[in-house]
C-alpha cells in the first residue's frame, strides 16, 4: 500500500477525538455522537466542580478564620464522603432495579450500537447509569469513597491561599500568580476525583489490556497524594529543610500540569509503575537484574531488601564483607534450578549436581581472598587516605591503586576479545575482517572459527573467574568500609558486592570508571570523596546506563526521521513539514529523548511517524503477563523443534560475547530460510541467562516479505561480505543505521525446507508407467513387515505363554497372538517362538486345547481402532489328514468369523458357500444369511471362495498370515484375473528371506525361507489382499495421470468398487495409502537419483523410507508429530493451483547455519509502545494500518509481530529458557 495510507480510518477517527477530552477531563463525555438531552451535560458539570466547591467551603472558613486549617480540610473530606457514599449507593441502586434488562438500541449504525443511549427524565435508571456506571465490587465502593473524601480534604489543606502565599512569598510573586495557581490546582483535583468516584476515563498509558479489579480509577488520585505528602513532609519537618520546600515549589507547579501529563500518557498507571520502581531499585540500588517474570522480580527484590538491611546491623567491617561476598554470588544464581534437581530432571541445558561443587569451590576461594586482603591490606583512618596516592609519586601506591591499574587492563583485554567475537565491530559501523565470510556448511564455519572459539574461551576465564575477584580485591581494601554504619554505604556495599557476580562485565566498566575519574583528579572535586566509592558506582551505574540509553534513543529517533524523506515508500504528504518542525524545534526533541532516557521510559513515535512523545514508564518486558503466550498454527511445530537447538547453540555464543553485551532487554532477530526468531533477553546472573525465543509467521505476506528481503540483505552484507573497491570503504558496514546489526553465525541442527517443482517427473509417461509395479512391491513388503512387527510386539506381551513347536506337518502348533503394532523388530527364536495354528495339523489334542484356553482373556486393549471385546472358548471344526472335520475347542482369533450353532453339527463339505479360506487360522468369511437354509452361491462377478481351505505347506506361514476382514473384498474376477501377472512374486520370495533372516534367531534359516517361499497358499492370500486393494484404492490404471496420483496420494481417489469395504478397514486402508506414497517417493527418487537396479538396493530403499522418513501430508497430525519427534526426513506432495504445478517439499534435518543479529533495543520498545497506545487506548485495529506496513529499515510489520499477545501475533513462544553460559 502506499505512504499516505489514512493512519485512522474515519470511524476511529471520530472515535479518538470522543474519547480524547473525556481522558482530559477526567471522564465526563461532553462529546457525544448523537443528541442527548441538556442535563445529561449539566449532572456531569456539577459532579466535576463539586470537589472544588465543597473544598471551596473548607477554604472560605479557614480564611475567615472560623476553622484553622487542620478543621477546614476535615470539613471538606467529609462533605465528600457523603457526596461519594450518596452517588454510590445511588448507582447501586439503580442497578440493581434495573437488572439484566438493557435497552436495545434505535439506530442501526455502529457507533448507536456502541454508545447511544435513549434518555427518559433526568433521574431515570439510564441516565443514572451512564453519569455513575458504579463499581464492579463492593469492596471498591468502600475504598474509593472514603479516598475520594481523604482526597478532598488533603488536597484543600494541600491548597490554602495562604500556604501558597507563604511558599512563593520571598520569590516576589504576588496574589496574580497565587491566584492561576490556586484555580487550575483545584481544576487538577476536580479531574481525579470525577475518575475515582464518578466516571473513570480510558488512560492514554495502559499497561493491562484489561482493568479488572478496577485499579485504573486510583492512579489520578494516587499521583496527587504523592504530590500532597512531600509538602506534608515539609510542614512537618518546620521549613528547616532547603530541598524539600524547593521540591514542594517545583510540585506545586508540576501539579497544574499533571492533566497534561495524563493526557499524553507520560504517567505509569499502578501496577507498571510498581513493577518498572521495583526494577529500577533493584538493578542499580541493590545490584540485581531484571526479572524473567513478576513474582521472581517481587521476590527478589524482597530478598534483596532484606540482605541490605541486614548489612546495615552487622558490627563488624570483615562480616560485612563477607556477608556481603556470599550474599551476593546467592542472589546472583537462579536458585529455581535447584528445585529442578531435586525433582530429579537435569537443569535446562546446565551443569547439574556437578554445579554445586564447583560453584562451593567459587565462593570458599572469593571469600578467603576477601577475608585475607581485607585483613592484611585495610588502611586505619589515621593513615594517609587512600586517594592521596592516586597522584603521588613519592608515596608507593595504595593496594586499591595497584587493583585499579589491574581493572582496567582486564577491561580493555575482555573488551577487546568481545569485539573480535562478533561479525562487526565499533557498534555495527564496520565489518569484522576476522569473522569468516561465506561459509555454507557447519562443520567449515567451526574450522575457520577455531582461533575465535580460543580467544572466547580466554575471554571467559578472564571475565568469570579472574575479573570477579579482583573486583571483590579493589572492594575489600576500600577505606569506606569503617563507616559502614552509613544507611548509603551500608547500600553502595551490598550492591557493589552482588554487581561482581550478578553482572561482571558492567561492574568492571563501572569500576574503571571511578578508577579513571580518580587518575584524572576527580578526588578533588567537592563531596565527589567524600561519597565512598560504592556511592559512587551507584552514581556512575546510572549515568552510564542513561547515557547508553540516550544514544540509543536518538539513533532511534533519527532514524524514523531520515527515513521518513528517504525511504519513497514511506513518504508522506506531511514528510516535509515534520522534518522542517523537528529541524526547528531540534533541542525540543534532544530534551524529549533526555527526558525519556531519564526515566528509563520508551521514545514513543506516534503512528510510528517523526512526532516523538515520551512513554510512560514501565519494565523492560514491555508486556504485563509472563513470556510463553503465542497464537499457535500449524506452522509453530517447526519452530518448537528449533527452540530447544537453538538455545543450546547460542550458550556459548552468549558465553563469547559473540552477541555483545547481552543485559536484560536486550532483542535479537534469527534467520533461517523462511524463518525468523525473536529472541529476547529476559534476565541474567552470573553464569547463567534467561531467554525468551519468538517465532514469527511462516505466511509470506507482502510486508513480510518486503522486511525479511531486507534482514536476508543486511546479514548478507556481514557474512557474505563482497569487496568494494577503496581501501577506506572497504569494511563498512553497508547497512549501518538499520535496527539489525549482524551478530554471528549459530550452527544448530534444524529442519532444511527444500522445495521442488516435478515438471517433466509426475506429469512424465515414462516414470507414471513404472509406479503400478512399484506400488505392488511396496504393498507387498508394508504388508510382511506389518505381519513381524505384529507377531514380535504379540511376543513381548504373552513370552509367558510360549509353547514348544514342531517342524513336522503331524505336530500341533499354537496361536500367536498378535498385538498393538509398533515400529521395532524384534528377533525370535524358530524353536522357542510362538507359533499359529497350522492348517495342515491333523487335529487338536486335549492337552493342546488346554493350553489354547489360556488365551480365553485375550483382548487388544491397545488397539488403535478401539477395543476388541472379550471372546470365550468356541467350538471350531477342524479338517483332519483323513479329509475328515471334527470340532473341537479353542479360542476366538481376533479378525476371525465365529461359527455359530446352526452349523456345528455340520461337515464343511455341506456348506459350499461358506467353505472358508483358512478356517481357524484368522481368515474370513463371505456375508451370509444366517436366516436361509439354501444359500446360493457368488455370482461370477464376484471373487469366488476357495473350493477347498489353505494348506500352509510350512509350519511358519501363519507367521505372515493376514486378518480375514483383509481378504473379504466382493471384486469383480476380472479385475483380479488381469492383475494376477502383475504380482510380484520374485520380489515377495526375496522379502520373505529378508526378513526370516531379520526376524529370528538361530536356526535352520535356510530351510524356513525355502519353505515359505514354496508355500503356494501364502503366496496366493498375499496375491488376492494385494490386487484387491490394488483395485480398491484405484492404482489399477494401467498409466496414472498427474491429477490422478496426486488424488491417491491425498487419500482422496475416485470412488471405486471395493472403495468402502477398504475405508472400513481402518489399519488396511492406511498400510495401502502408506504404500501408494511410499511409491510415489520411489518414484521421485527415481526420477532424481537413477533406477533401482537390484531387489536388495529397493530394500534397502524400502527399509530407510521406514526408519527415517515420514511420507505424508503437511495437514496431517503425524507430520507435525514427526516435526516435534525429529524425524531426519519428511517428504509431501503439494499442487500449486496458480501456477498449475504439481510440487515436492522435503524436509531434512541437519546442521545449518542459522543468522542472529542485535536489535536496537530503544527501537523495538518506542514502537512497542505505539503499539500499545494505538491499539488499547485509539483501537486502531486496522490490519493496513500505516504503522504495521512495512519499513525496511525499522522492521516495523517484524516488530509488530512479536510482540505479545493480545497485540502482537508470534505462532510460537517459548516459556523462560534457562542457559548456563559460564
Amino acid at each position: 500500500m502506499g505512504p499516505d495510507v489514512p493512519l485512522l480510518n474515519d470511524y476511529k477517527q471520530e472515535f479518538v477525538w470522543k474519547r480524547f477530552p473525556q481522558t482530559l477531563l477526567g471522564g465526563p463525555r461532553l462529546k457525544l455522537g448523537y443528541c442527548a438531552p441538556p442535563y445529561v451535560y449539566v449532572h456531569q458539570l456539577v459532579l466535576f466542580l463539586t470537589p472544588w466547591l465543597l473544598g471551596g467551603i473548607g477554604t472560605l472558613l479557614y480564611q475567615l478564620r472560623v476553622l484553622d486549617e487542620a478543621f477546614a480540610g476535615v470539613v471538606s473530606g467529609v462533605l465528600m464522603l457523603g457526596v461519594g457514599a450518596t452517588l454510590q449507593g445511588l448507582a447501586r441502586c439503580m442497578a440493581h432495579r434495573t437488572g439484566v434488562v438493557e435497552r436495545l438500541p434505535a439506530a442501526n449504525n455502529i457507533l448507536a450500537d456502541e454508545e447511544e443511549v435513549e434518555f427518559t427524565h433526568c433521574v431515570a435508571p439510564e441516565t443514572v447509569h451512564f453519569v455513575v456506571p458504579g463499581k464492579k465490587f463492593m469492596g471498591n465502593v468502600v475504598l474509593h469513597t472514603f479516598l475520594a473524601g481523604a482526597l478532598c480534604g488533603l488536597s484543600t489543606w494541600y491548597l490554602l491561599p495562604d500556604r501558597l502565599s507563604g511558599l512563593y512569598g520571598h520569590t516576589g510573586a504576588g496574589l496574580g500568580a497565587v491566584v492561576p495557581l490556586f484555580a487550575l490546582s483545584w481544576m487538577t483535583v476536580c479531574i481525579g476525583e470525577y475518575s475515582l468516584i464518578v466516571n473513570t476515563a480510558t488512560e492514554t498509558a495502559t499497561f493491562q489490556p484489561q482493568d479488572t479489579y478496577e485499579i485504573t480509577p486510583l492512579t489520578r488520585p494516587l499521583y496527587i497524594l504523592t504530590f500532597i505528602t512531600v509538602d506534608l513532609a515539609l510542614r512537618f519537618s518546620g521549613s528547616g529543610v532547603v530541598e524539600l520546600q524547593v521540591a514542594a515549589q517545583v510540585l506545586h507547579i508540576l501539579f497544574v500540569a499533571l492533566p497534561v501529563l495524563w493526557a499524553l500518557g507520560m504517567l505509569s498507571p499502578l501496577d507498571a509503575l510498581l513493577l518498572w520502581a521495583m526494577e529500577q531499585t533493584l538493578v542499580h540500588g541493590l545490584g540485581g537484574s531484571a526479572m524473567s517474570t513478576n513474582i521472581r522480580l517481587l521476590v527478589m527484590f524482597l530478598s534483596s531488601v532484606c540482605v541490605a538491611t541486614c548489612t546495615f546491623f552487622i558490627p563488624s567491617s570483615l562480616g560485612v564483607v563477607l556477608f556481603t561476598v556470599a550474599m551476593g554470588y546467592l542472589l546472583s544464581q537462579d536458585l529455581t534450578q535447584l528445585l529442578v534437581l531435586v525433582k530429579g530432571t537435569s537443569p535446562t541445558l546446565g551443569l547439574g549436581w556437578w554445579g554445586l561443587p564447583l560453584s562451593l569451590m567459587l565462593i570458599i576461594g572469593a571469600l578467603t581472598e576477601a577475608g585475607l586482603l581485607h585483613q592484611l591490606y585495610f588502611i586505619n583512618s589515621g593513615n594517609l587516605t587512600s586517594v592521596e596516592h592516586w597522584e603521588s609519586s613519592i608515596v608507593p601506591p595504595s593496594p586499591q591503586e595497584v587493583v585499579g591499574w589491574i581493572l582496567l587492563a582486564l577491561f580493555l583485554l575482555t573488551r577487546l576479545l568481545r569485539e573480535l567475537q562478533g561479525a562487526c565491530v565499533l557498534g555495527g559501523a564496520m565489518v569484522n575482517p576476522l569473522y569468516p565470510k561465506r561459509v555454507m556448511t557447519a562443520q567449515a564455519f567451526r574450522q575457520k572459527t577455531r582461533g575465535l572459539r580460543v580467544a572466547g574461551i580466554i575471554r571467559r576465564i578472564l571475565l568469570n573467574l579472574v575479573s570477579p575477584l579482583a573486583m571483590i580485591a579493589f572492594l575489600s581494601v576500600d577505606e569506606s568500609l569503617e563507616k559502614v554504619h552509613t544507611a548509603s554505604l551500608a547500600i553502595g556495599f551490598t550492591r557493589a558486592f552482588r554487581m561482581v557476580w550478578q553482572s561482571s562485565e558492567a561492574a568492571l566498566l563501572q569500576m574503571v570508571l571511578v578508577v579513571i575519574i580518580r587518575l584524572a583528579g576527580g578526588h578533588r572535586v567537592a563531596h565527589w570523596n567524600d561519597l565512598g566509592t560504592t556511592v559512587q558506582l551507584i552514581l556512575v551505574s546510572l549515568v552510564v546506563n542513561r547515557v547508553s540509553q540516550f544514544v540509543c534513543k536518538l539513533s532511534f529517533a533519527l532514524t524514523v526521521l531520515i527515513t521518513s524523506w528517504t525511504e519513497s515508500k514511506q513518504r508522506r504528504q506531511s514528510a516535509g513539514t515534520l522534518l522542517a518542525l523537528n529541524a526547528a524545534l531540534f533541542p525540543v526533541l534532544l530534551g524529549v529523548v533526555a527526558l525519556s532516557a531519564l526515566l528509563s521510559a520508551p521514545l514513543l513515535p506516534l503512528f510510528t511517524l517523526p512526532v516523538f512523545l515520551v512513554g510512560f514508564p514501565r519494565p523492560l518486558r514491555s508486556w504485563p503477563g509472563t513470556p510463553g503466550t503465542a497464537c499457535p498454527c500449524p506452522d509453530s511445530v517447526y519452530y518448537q523443534q528449533l527452540c530447544k537447538r537453538l538455545a543450546s547453540a547460542i550458550r556459548p555464543a552468549f558465553a563469547n560475547g559473540a552477541f555483545g553485551p547481552c543485559t536484560p532487554g536486550s532483542h535479537y532477530l534469527g534467520r533461517f530460510q523462511g524463518r525468523l526468531l525473536w529472541i529476547s533477553v529476559l534476565e541474567r546472573g552470573y553464569g547463567y541467562c534467561t531467554i525468551n525465543i519468538k517465532g514469527l509467521e511462516l505466511q509470506e505476506t507482502s510486508c513480510h516479505t518486503v522486511e525479511a528481503r531486507r534482514v536476508d540483505e543486511v546479514f548478507e552484507g556481514a557474512f557474505d561480505h563482497v569487496e568494494r573497491p577503496g581501501q577506506c570503504f572497504r569494511l563498512l558496514n553497508p547497512h549501518w543505521g538499520n535496527v539489525l546489526t549482524p551478530c554471528s553465525l549459530l550452527p544448530v541442527r534444524v529442519y532444511s525446507d527444500a522445495q521442488n517443482v516435478l515438471t517433466g517427473i509426475i506429469d512424465s509417461p515414462d516414470h507414471l508407467r513404472q509406479l503400478n509395479s512399484d506400488f505392488l512391491k511396496t504393498f507387498v513388503w508394508i504388508l510382511l513387515r506389518h505381519c513381524v512387527q505384529e507377531l514380535t510386539r504379540g511376543a513381548q506381551r504373552t513370552k509367558g505363554h510360549s509353547l514348544q513347536t514342531s517342524g513336522r506337518k503331524s505336530q500341533s502348533s499354537q496361536l500367536a497372538v498378535p498385538s498393538e503394532p509398533g515400529p521395532a523388530v524384534v528377533k525370535v527364536d524358530m524353536d522357542s517362538h510362538i507359533r499359529p495354528e497350522s492348517s495342515s495339523s491333523s487335529r487338536l489334542r486335549g492337552q493342546d486345547s488346554s493350553s489354547l484356553s489360556s488365551f480365553a482373556d485375550w483382548s487388544d486393549e491397545d488397539d488403535l481402532f478401539g477395543p476388541v471385546p472379550v471372546r470365550g472358548p468356541i467350538r471350531m471344526m477342524v479338517r483332519t489328514e483323513e479329509g475328515q472335520t471334527e470340532l473341537g475347542l479353542g479360542v476366538s482369533l481376533p479378525g476371525s468369523v465365529e461359527i455359530h450353532s446352526l452349523y456345528e453339527s455340520m461337515a464343511l463339505s455341506s456348506l459350499p458357500t461358506l467353505r472358508p479360506l483358512g478356517l481357524g487360522l484368522g481368515l474370513g468369511l463371505p456375508i451370509v444369511d444366517k436366516g436361509k437354509d439354501n444359500v446360493p452361491s457368488l455370482t461370477s462377478t464376484t471373487v469366488p471362495s476357495n473350493p477347498q481351505p489353505l494348506h500352509f505347506t510350512s509350519p511358519h506361514s501363519e507367521l505372515f498370515s493376514l486378518p480375514a476382514e483383509w481378504q473379504t473384498a466382493q471384486l469383480a474376477s476380472s479385475k483380479l484375473q488381469v492383475l494376477r501377472p502383475c504380482f510380484p512374486e520374485a520380489w515377495f520370495c526375496f522379502c520373505l528371506s529378508q526378513l526370516v533372516v531379520e526376524s529370528f534367531g538361530e536356526g535352520d534359516i535356510e530351510q524356513v525361507t525355502l519353505g515359505l517361499q514354496e508355500d503356494r497358499d501364502l503366496r496366493e492370500l498375499y496375491t488376492q489382499v494385494v490386487l484387491s486393494c490394488c483395485v480398491a484404492l484405484g492404482a489399477d490404471a494401467q498409466v496414472f495421470s498427474p491429477n490422478l496420483l496426486f488424488r491417491l496420494y491425498c487419500g482422496d481417489g475416485p470412488w471405486t468398487e471395493g472403495l468402502e469395504w477398504l475405508r472400513a478397514n481402518k489399519e488396511l486402508h492406511q498400510l495401502t495409502l502408506r504404500a501408494f506414497r511410499y511409491s510415489v517417493k520411489l518414484l521421485v527418487d527415481q526420477a532424481s537419483l537413477g533406477p533401482v537396479e537390484s531387489l536388495d538396493e529397493l530394500y534397502t530403499t524400502l527399509q530407510d523410507y521406514h526408519d527415517n522418513w515420514f511420507i505424508g501430508l503437511v495437514t496431517d497430525r503425524t507430520w507435525q508429530d514427526s516435526v516435534a519427534q525429529e524425524k531426519p526426513f519428511l517428504f509431501s506432495l503439494g499442487h500449486d493451483l496458480t501456477m498449475g504445478t504439481y510440487t515436492s517439499r522435503v524436509l531434512s534435518l541437519q546442521e545449518n547455519l542459522v543468522q542472529v543479529g542485535a536489535l536496537n533495543e530503544e527501537g523495538v520498545r518506542g514502537q512497542w509502545a505505539n503499539l500499545s497506545w494505538e491499539l488499547l487506548y485509539a483501537t486502531n485495529d486496522d490490519e493496513e494500518r500505516y504503522s504495521i506496513q512495512a519499513h525496511p529499515v525499522m522492521l516495523r510489520n517484524l516488530t509488530v509481530q512479536a510482540a505479545d499477545p493480545p497485540l502482537g501475533y508470534p505462532i510460537y513462544s517459548s516459556p523462560p529458557i534457562h542457559l548456563r553460559c559460564l
